[in-house]
Protein backbone atom coordinates (compact mmCIF):
# COMPACT_ATOMS: atom_id res chain seq x y z
CA UNK A 1 0.00 0.00 0.00
CA UNK A 2 2.63 2.35 0.78
CA UNK A 3 4.68 1.80 -2.11
CA UNK A 4 2.16 2.31 -4.19
CA UNK A 5 2.39 5.79 -6.47
CA UNK A 6 -0.15 8.64 -6.02
CA UNK A 7 -3.00 7.80 -7.97
CA UNK A 8 -4.15 10.64 -10.83
CA UNK A 9 -8.03 10.13 -12.07
CA UNK A 10 -9.84 11.80 -14.85
CA UNK A 11 -13.41 10.39 -14.42
CA UNK A 12 -14.89 11.49 -10.94
CA UNK A 13 -17.03 8.25 -10.30
CA UNK A 14 -13.28 6.66 -10.04
CA UNK A 15 -12.90 8.93 -6.56
CA UNK A 16 -17.02 9.26 -5.67
CA UNK A 17 -18.97 6.25 -7.13
CA UNK A 18 -22.02 6.48 -9.80
CA UNK A 19 -24.05 7.28 -6.48
CA UNK A 20 -22.28 10.61 -5.08
CA UNK A 21 -20.72 11.60 -8.57
CA UNK A 22 -23.38 14.42 -9.26
CA UNK A 23 -23.24 16.09 -6.14
CA UNK A 24 -19.31 15.94 -6.66
CA UNK A 25 -19.66 17.69 -10.24
CA UNK A 26 -21.68 20.19 -8.96
CA UNK A 27 -19.18 21.19 -6.73
CA UNK A 28 -15.98 20.95 -8.65
CA UNK A 29 -18.21 22.84 -11.27
CA UNK A 30 -18.74 25.88 -8.90
CA UNK A 31 -15.05 25.40 -7.82
CA UNK A 32 -13.52 26.15 -11.43
CA UNK A 33 -15.87 28.57 -11.57
CA UNK A 34 -15.32 30.79 -9.06
CA UNK A 35 -11.15 30.13 -9.38
CA UNK A 36 -11.75 31.57 -12.87
CA UNK A 37 -13.73 34.42 -11.59
CA UNK A 38 -11.29 35.15 -8.77
CA UNK A 39 -7.82 34.48 -11.36
CA UNK A 40 -8.99 34.73 -14.80
CA UNK A 41 -8.19 31.18 -15.40
CA UNK A 42 -9.41 28.22 -14.92
CA UNK A 43 -7.42 25.76 -12.07
CA UNK A 44 -4.92 23.33 -13.40
CA UNK A 45 -5.64 20.50 -11.58
CA UNK A 46 -7.69 19.51 -8.07
CA UNK A 47 -6.19 17.47 -5.46
CA UNK A 48 -8.37 16.67 -2.61
CA UNK A 49 -8.02 14.47 0.53
CA UNK A 50 -10.71 12.75 2.86
CA UNK A 51 -11.22 13.32 6.83
CA UNK A 52 -11.07 10.70 9.07
CA UNK A 53 -12.85 8.77 11.52
CA UNK A 54 -10.62 6.78 14.04
CA UNK A 55 -12.70 3.72 15.30
CA UNK A 56 -10.08 2.33 18.19
CA UNK A 57 -6.72 4.05 18.86
CA UNK A 58 -6.59 7.27 20.54
CA UNK A 59 -3.52 9.73 20.80
CA UNK A 60 -1.33 6.38 20.37
CA UNK A 61 -0.02 7.17 16.94
CA UNK A 62 2.83 9.88 18.37
CA UNK A 63 3.94 7.26 20.74
CA UNK A 64 4.72 4.70 18.13
CA UNK A 65 1.57 2.52 18.23
CA UNK A 66 -0.72 1.20 15.48
CA UNK A 67 -4.37 2.78 15.04
CA UNK A 68 -7.43 2.18 13.71
CA UNK A 69 -8.95 4.57 11.12
CA UNK A 70 -11.18 4.57 8.01
CA UNK A 71 -12.07 7.33 5.47
CA UNK A 72 -15.23 9.85 5.27
CA UNK A 73 -16.74 10.91 2.45
CA UNK A 74 -16.22 14.28 3.61
CA UNK A 75 -13.35 16.23 2.20
CA UNK A 76 -11.13 18.78 1.13
CA UNK A 77 -10.61 19.82 -2.36
CA UNK A 78 -7.94 22.15 -3.60
CA UNK A 79 -7.78 23.97 -7.09
CA UNK A 80 -4.10 25.25 -8.59
CA UNK A 81 -2.48 26.54 -11.31
CA UNK A 82 0.65 28.21 -11.56
CA UNK A 83 0.44 32.21 -11.82
CA UNK A 84 1.41 35.33 -10.69
CA UNK A 85 4.37 35.97 -8.05
CA UNK A 86 3.11 35.18 -4.55
CA UNK A 87 1.12 32.12 -3.11
CA UNK A 88 -2.32 33.27 -3.11
CA UNK A 89 -4.59 31.00 -1.03
CA UNK A 90 -8.33 31.76 -1.41
CA UNK A 91 -11.21 29.76 -0.54
CA UNK A 92 -14.84 29.35 -1.80
CA UNK A 93 -15.75 30.77 1.18
CA UNK A 94 -14.09 34.14 1.79
CA UNK A 95 -16.37 35.92 4.28
CA UNK A 96 -15.30 32.55 6.60
CA UNK A 97 -11.47 32.17 5.11
CA UNK A 98 -10.31 35.58 3.82
CA UNK A 99 -7.25 35.62 0.89
CA UNK A 100 -4.43 35.50 2.34
CA UNK A 101 -0.72 35.92 0.45
CA UNK A 102 2.77 34.29 0.87
CA UNK A 103 5.87 35.00 -0.73
CA UNK A 104 7.14 31.99 -2.73
CA UNK A 105 10.35 31.01 -0.38
CA UNK A 106 9.78 27.27 0.93
CA UNK A 107 12.48 28.72 3.73
CA UNK A 108 9.91 31.05 5.27
CA UNK A 109 8.62 29.94 8.26
CA UNK A 110 4.74 29.68 9.59
CA UNK A 111 3.59 32.32 11.72
CA UNK A 112 1.98 30.38 14.44
CA UNK A 113 1.75 33.26 17.23
CA UNK A 114 -0.97 34.34 14.16
CA UNK A 115 -2.68 31.57 13.03
CA UNK A 116 -4.45 31.93 9.92
CA UNK A 117 -6.21 29.01 7.76
CA UNK A 118 -3.62 29.22 5.37
CA UNK A 119 -0.91 28.01 7.52
CA UNK A 120 -2.17 24.34 6.59
CA UNK A 121 -1.32 25.68 2.87
CA UNK A 122 1.76 26.98 3.68
CA UNK A 123 2.73 24.39 5.67
CA UNK A 124 2.28 21.76 2.62
CA UNK A 125 4.25 23.90 0.77
CA UNK A 126 7.16 23.50 3.04
CA UNK A 127 6.50 20.06 3.25
CA UNK A 128 7.02 19.30 -0.61
CA UNK A 129 10.44 21.59 -1.15
CA UNK A 130 11.59 20.14 2.07
CA UNK A 131 10.74 16.32 1.22
CA UNK A 132 12.29 16.76 -2.31
CA UNK A 133 15.59 17.70 -1.06
CA UNK A 134 15.53 15.04 1.77
CA UNK A 135 15.11 12.33 -0.79
CA UNK A 136 18.02 13.97 -2.97
CA UNK A 137 15.44 15.17 -5.64
CA UNK A 138 16.07 18.26 -7.49
CA UNK A 139 13.78 20.56 -6.43
CA UNK A 140 11.72 23.21 -8.70
CA UNK A 141 12.30 26.43 -8.40
CA UNK A 142 9.46 28.62 -6.34
CA UNK A 143 6.68 29.54 -8.25
CA UNK A 144 3.67 31.57 -7.81
CA UNK A 145 0.41 29.39 -6.99
CA UNK A 146 -2.77 30.54 -7.53
CA UNK A 147 -5.47 28.54 -5.12
CA UNK A 148 -9.13 27.91 -4.24
CA UNK A 149 -10.03 25.66 -1.15
CA UNK A 150 -13.56 23.81 -0.41
CA UNK A 151 -14.14 21.53 1.81
CA UNK A 152 -16.57 19.96 3.77
CA UNK A 153 -14.99 18.19 6.56
CA UNK A 154 -16.58 19.77 9.86
CA UNK A 155 -13.83 22.06 11.00
CA UNK A 156 -12.37 21.35 15.10
CA UNK A 157 -14.95 18.21 14.83
CA UNK A 158 -12.48 15.42 15.40
CA UNK A 159 -12.90 14.40 12.01
CA UNK A 160 -9.22 15.77 11.09
CA UNK A 161 -10.23 18.75 8.52
CA UNK A 162 -6.61 19.79 9.07
CA UNK A 163 -4.87 16.76 7.95
CA UNK A 164 -7.29 16.99 4.89
CA UNK A 165 -5.90 20.33 3.69
CA UNK A 166 -2.30 19.84 4.39
CA UNK A 167 -2.85 16.55 2.45
CA UNK A 168 -4.67 17.98 -0.46
CA UNK A 169 -2.58 21.02 -0.81
CA UNK A 170 0.71 18.86 -0.90
CA UNK A 171 -0.86 16.72 -3.74
CA UNK A 172 -1.73 20.02 -5.60
CA UNK A 173 1.85 21.80 -4.80
CA UNK A 174 3.61 18.30 -6.28
CA UNK A 175 0.84 18.15 -9.16
CA UNK A 176 1.84 22.00 -9.94
CA UNK A 177 5.32 21.67 -9.49
CA UNK A 178 5.26 19.09 -12.16
CA UNK A 179 6.41 16.02 -9.12
CA UNK A 180 3.69 14.35 -7.81
CA UNK A 181 4.16 11.02 -10.49
CA UNK A 182 7.57 10.94 -7.99
CA UNK A 183 5.96 10.45 -4.98
CA UNK A 184 4.83 6.81 -3.36
CA UNK A 185 1.38 7.32 -0.91
CA UNK A 186 4.00 6.38 1.75
CA UNK A 187 6.24 9.28 1.05
CA UNK A 188 3.16 12.02 1.14
CA UNK A 189 2.16 9.89 4.31
CA UNK A 190 5.27 10.65 6.05
CA UNK A 191 6.02 14.24 4.76
CA UNK A 192 2.46 15.81 5.42
CA UNK A 193 3.34 14.43 8.97
CA UNK A 194 5.78 16.13 9.67
CA UNK A 195 4.53 19.20 7.64
CA UNK A 196 1.34 19.59 9.71
CA UNK A 197 3.72 20.21 12.60
CA UNK A 198 4.89 23.75 11.18
CA UNK A 199 1.16 25.15 12.35
CA UNK A 200 2.47 24.03 15.91
CA UNK A 201 1.04 20.77 16.05
CA UNK A 202 3.01 17.69 16.92
CA UNK A 203 1.18 15.34 14.95
CA UNK A 204 1.46 11.54 15.06
CA UNK A 205 0.87 10.45 11.57
CA UNK A 206 -2.03 8.30 11.91
CA UNK A 207 -4.54 11.68 9.92
CA UNK A 208 -2.50 12.11 6.94
CA UNK A 209 -1.93 8.41 6.48
CA UNK A 210 -5.29 7.12 6.37
CA UNK A 211 -6.35 10.58 4.07
CA UNK A 212 -3.74 9.16 1.63
CA UNK A 213 -3.80 5.46 1.93
CA UNK A 214 -7.44 4.66 2.45
CA UNK A 215 -9.43 2.04 0.55
CA UNK A 216 -13.60 1.90 -0.29
CA UNK A 217 -15.35 0.03 1.80
CA UNK A 218 -12.82 -0.97 5.06
CA UNK A 219 -11.04 -0.08 7.95
CA UNK A 220 -7.11 0.35 7.95
CA UNK A 221 -4.86 -0.88 10.13
CA UNK A 222 -2.29 1.67 10.58
CA UNK A 223 1.33 0.84 11.94
CA UNK A 224 4.59 3.39 11.80
CA UNK A 225 8.15 3.45 11.31
CA UNK A 226 7.96 2.77 8.48
CA UNK A 227 4.17 3.73 7.52
CA UNK A 228 1.96 0.89 6.41
CA UNK A 229 -1.00 0.30 6.24
CA UNK A 230 -3.18 -3.27 6.04
CA UNK A 231 -7.40 -3.81 5.61
CA UNK A 232 -9.23 -4.98 8.25
CA UNK A 233 -12.96 -6.05 7.13
CA UNK A 234 -15.80 -4.91 9.36
CA UNK A 235 -18.33 -7.33 10.16
CA UNK A 236 -20.84 -7.34 7.99
CA UNK A 237 -24.01 -5.77 8.89
CA UNK A 238 -22.21 -3.68 11.55
CA UNK A 239 -23.12 0.59 11.33
CA UNK A 240 -21.01 3.02 12.49
CA UNK A 241 -22.21 6.15 13.35
CA UNK A 242 -20.57 9.47 13.43
CA UNK A 243 -22.08 11.93 15.51
CA UNK A 244 -20.97 15.97 16.00
CA UNK A 245 -21.29 17.16 19.23
CA UNK A 246 -20.90 20.85 18.01
CA UNK A 247 -18.27 21.70 20.21
CA UNK A 248 -14.95 23.00 18.54
CA UNK A 249 -11.74 21.88 19.46
CA UNK A 250 -9.28 24.30 17.77
CA UNK A 251 -6.27 22.09 18.01
CA UNK A 252 -3.55 24.31 16.40
CA UNK A 253 -4.68 27.23 18.98
CA UNK A 254 -4.91 25.61 22.10
CA UNK A 255 -2.09 23.10 21.76
CA UNK A 256 0.16 24.25 24.25
CA UNK A 257 -2.40 23.35 26.82
CA UNK A 258 -3.68 20.37 25.51
CA UNK A 259 -2.90 18.16 22.27
CA UNK A 260 1.11 19.41 22.90
CA UNK A 261 0.96 19.15 26.49
CA UNK A 262 0.03 15.17 26.03
CA UNK A 263 2.50 14.80 23.76
CA UNK A 264 5.06 16.35 26.17
CA UNK A 265 3.66 13.87 28.79
CA UNK A 266 4.14 11.02 27.39
CA UNK A 267 7.30 11.64 26.37
CA UNK A 268 8.44 12.32 30.12
CA UNK A 269 6.29 9.53 30.85
CA UNK A 270 8.61 7.13 28.97
CA UNK A 271 11.74 8.99 30.14
CA UNK A 272 10.94 8.40 33.98
CA UNK A 273 9.64 4.79 33.62
CA UNK A 274 13.13 3.89 31.60
CA UNK A 275 15.06 5.07 35.17
CA UNK A 276 12.70 3.56 37.16
CA UNK A 277 13.48 0.60 35.05
CA UNK A 278 17.08 0.97 35.51
CA UNK A 279 18.00 2.53 31.89
CA UNK A 280 20.90 5.37 32.95
CA UNK A 281 19.60 8.80 33.47
CA UNK A 282 22.22 10.09 30.85
CA UNK A 283 20.51 7.31 28.02
CA UNK A 284 16.70 7.97 28.67
CA UNK A 285 16.30 11.54 27.94
CA UNK A 286 17.15 10.47 24.74
CA UNK A 287 13.68 7.91 24.52
CA UNK A 288 11.02 9.90 22.31
CA UNK A 289 8.10 7.31 22.66
CA UNK A 290 6.95 5.08 25.29
CA UNK A 291 6.97 2.34 22.93
CA UNK A 292 10.49 2.40 23.37
CA UNK A 293 9.78 1.00 26.95
CA UNK A 294 8.26 -1.44 25.82
CA UNK A 295 11.93 -4.13 26.20
CA UNK A 296 12.41 -2.48 29.21
CA UNK A 297 9.04 -3.32 30.80
CA UNK A 298 9.11 -7.14 28.96
CA UNK A 299 12.68 -7.58 30.66
CA UNK A 300 11.36 -7.58 34.47
CA UNK A 301 7.77 -7.36 33.94
CA UNK A 302 7.65 -9.70 31.46
CA UNK A 303 4.96 -9.38 27.68
CA UNK A 304 1.32 -8.33 27.73
CA UNK A 305 -0.49 -4.99 28.14
CA UNK A 306 -1.24 -6.50 31.67
CA UNK A 307 2.68 -6.64 32.17
CA UNK A 308 2.68 -2.84 31.09
CA UNK A 309 -0.10 -1.72 33.61
CA UNK A 310 1.76 -3.50 36.58
CA UNK A 311 5.08 -1.40 35.68
CA UNK A 312 3.40 1.69 35.27
CA UNK A 313 1.65 1.31 38.47
CA UNK A 314 4.45 0.06 40.42
CA UNK A 315 7.03 2.69 38.94
CA UNK A 316 4.67 6.18 38.28
CA UNK A 317 2.89 7.97 41.43
CA UNK A 318 -0.57 8.94 41.44
CA UNK A 319 0.69 11.94 42.04
CA UNK A 320 1.04 14.96 39.60
CA UNK A 321 4.59 15.13 38.67
CA UNK A 322 6.03 18.84 39.00
CA UNK A 323 9.15 19.69 36.57
CA UNK A 324 11.66 20.26 39.03
CA UNK A 325 10.54 16.80 40.38
CA UNK A 326 11.29 15.46 36.61
CA UNK A 327 14.37 16.88 36.08
CA UNK A 328 15.83 15.61 39.71
CA UNK A 329 15.18 12.13 38.36
CA UNK A 330 16.35 12.48 34.97
CA UNK A 331 19.19 14.77 35.80
CA UNK A 332 19.31 17.48 33.18
CA UNK A 333 16.88 20.27 32.58
CA UNK A 334 13.44 20.15 30.71
CA UNK A 335 14.39 22.77 28.70
CA UNK A 336 18.09 21.18 27.75
CA UNK A 337 16.11 18.06 26.72
CA UNK A 338 13.50 19.70 24.41
CA UNK A 339 16.11 22.08 23.23
CA UNK A 340 15.09 22.85 19.42
CA UNK A 341 11.46 21.49 20.00
CA UNK A 342 9.60 25.01 19.86
CA UNK A 343 6.22 22.78 20.68
CA UNK A 344 7.46 21.56 23.51
CA UNK A 345 9.50 24.84 24.89
CA UNK A 346 6.13 26.89 24.56
CA UNK A 347 4.54 23.76 27.07
CA UNK A 348 6.47 24.41 29.75
CA UNK A 349 6.53 28.09 29.77
CA UNK A 350 2.20 28.06 30.46
CA UNK A 351 2.44 24.67 32.34
CA UNK A 352 0.80 25.58 35.34
CA UNK A 353 0.11 23.72 38.80
CA UNK A 354 -1.48 21.02 36.94
CA UNK A 355 2.22 19.54 36.30
CA UNK A 356 2.22 16.41 34.21
CA UNK A 357 -0.05 13.53 34.89
CA UNK A 358 2.86 10.78 34.28
CA UNK A 359 0.81 7.70 35.43
CA UNK A 360 -2.34 8.39 33.68
CA UNK A 361 -0.75 9.09 30.65
CA UNK A 362 1.45 5.96 30.21
CA UNK A 363 -1.96 3.64 31.16
CA UNK A 364 -3.98 4.94 28.69
CA UNK A 365 -1.22 4.74 25.89
CA UNK A 366 -0.54 1.25 26.52
CA UNK A 367 -4.13 -0.41 27.27
CA UNK A 368 -5.33 1.56 24.47
CA UNK A 369 -2.13 0.24 22.37
CA UNK A 370 -3.80 -3.37 22.97
CA UNK A 371 -7.43 -2.21 22.00
CA UNK A 372 -5.93 -1.73 18.38
CA UNK A 373 -5.18 -5.18 17.65
CA UNK A 374 -7.71 -6.61 19.87
CA UNK A 375 -9.95 -4.54 17.62
CA UNK A 376 -8.15 -6.28 14.87
CA UNK A 377 -8.13 -9.74 16.02
CA UNK A 378 -12.14 -9.82 16.62
CA UNK A 379 -12.53 -8.59 12.90
CA UNK A 380 -10.84 -11.50 11.12
CA UNK A 381 -12.23 -14.36 13.94
CA UNK A 382 -14.34 -16.61 13.20
CA UNK A 383 -17.01 -15.19 16.08
CA UNK A 384 -20.03 -14.47 14.58
CA UNK A 385 -21.36 -10.97 13.65
CA UNK A 386 -23.49 -10.40 16.53
CA UNK A 387 -20.39 -12.23 18.69
CA UNK A 388 -17.71 -10.21 17.06
CA UNK A 389 -20.33 -6.64 17.16
CA UNK A 390 -20.68 -7.08 20.99
CA UNK A 391 -17.14 -7.59 21.18
CA UNK A 392 -16.11 -4.06 19.23
CA UNK A 393 -18.46 -2.61 21.03
CA UNK A 394 -16.92 -3.42 24.53
CA UNK A 395 -13.51 -2.31 23.26
CA UNK A 396 -14.80 1.27 22.07
CA UNK A 397 -16.66 1.54 25.46
CA UNK A 398 -13.43 0.74 27.12
CA UNK A 399 -11.64 2.83 24.99
CA UNK A 400 -13.77 5.98 25.86
CA UNK A 401 -13.53 5.68 29.53
CA UNK A 402 -9.47 5.57 29.08
CA UNK A 403 -9.98 8.62 27.15
CA UNK A 404 -12.22 10.59 29.28
CA UNK A 405 -10.37 9.18 32.39
CA UNK A 406 -6.62 8.81 31.92
CA UNK A 407 -6.39 10.80 28.81
CA UNK A 408 -8.68 13.78 29.83
CA UNK A 409 -9.54 14.37 26.06
CA UNK A 410 -13.38 14.37 26.38
CA UNK A 411 -15.66 17.04 27.58
CA UNK A 412 -18.28 16.94 29.34
CA UNK A 413 -20.71 17.57 25.64
CA UNK A 414 -18.94 14.33 24.05
CA UNK A 415 -19.51 12.66 27.58
CA UNK A 416 -22.89 13.29 27.01
CA UNK A 417 -23.03 12.47 23.61
CA UNK A 418 -21.65 9.10 24.27
CA UNK A 419 -23.87 8.40 26.94
CA UNK A 420 -27.01 9.23 24.62
CA UNK A 421 -25.88 7.14 22.49
CA UNK A 422 -25.27 3.99 24.53
CA UNK A 423 -29.38 4.70 26.04
CA UNK A 424 -30.41 4.79 22.04
CA UNK A 425 -29.26 1.08 21.80
CA UNK A 426 -25.31 1.50 20.70
CA UNK A 427 -23.17 -1.71 21.23
CA UNK A 428 -20.67 0.93 21.77
CA UNK A 429 -19.75 4.37 21.57
CA UNK A 430 -16.64 6.52 21.84
CA UNK A 431 -15.29 10.01 21.62
CA UNK A 432 -12.92 10.29 17.97
CA UNK A 433 -10.24 13.33 17.64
Amino acid sequence: MASKPVPEVTEIEAVYGLEGAAEATNRYQKLAATFKEKFGHYPEAFARAPGRVNLIGEHIDYEGYGVLPMAIRQDTIVAIRKGGDNLTISHLDPDKYPTVSFGTDPAQAVDTANHTWANYFLSAYKGVFDHLRAKGSLAPLPVGLQVMVQGTVPQGSGLSSSSAIVCSSSLAIAKALSVAHTLTKGEVADFTCIAERHVGVTSGGMDQAISIMAMPGVAMLVEFNPVQASEVQLPSGATFVIANSLTVSKKAETADKRYNLRVVECRLAAMVLAVALGKPAAEAVNIITLKEVEPLIIAKFGPGAEAQAQAVHELLHKDVYMPDEVESLLGKQLSSIYEGNASAQRVLRVVGPEGFRLRDRALHVYSEAGRVYAFRNVCESNATTEEKLAALGKLMDASHSSCAGLYECSCDELDRLVELARKAGALGARLTG
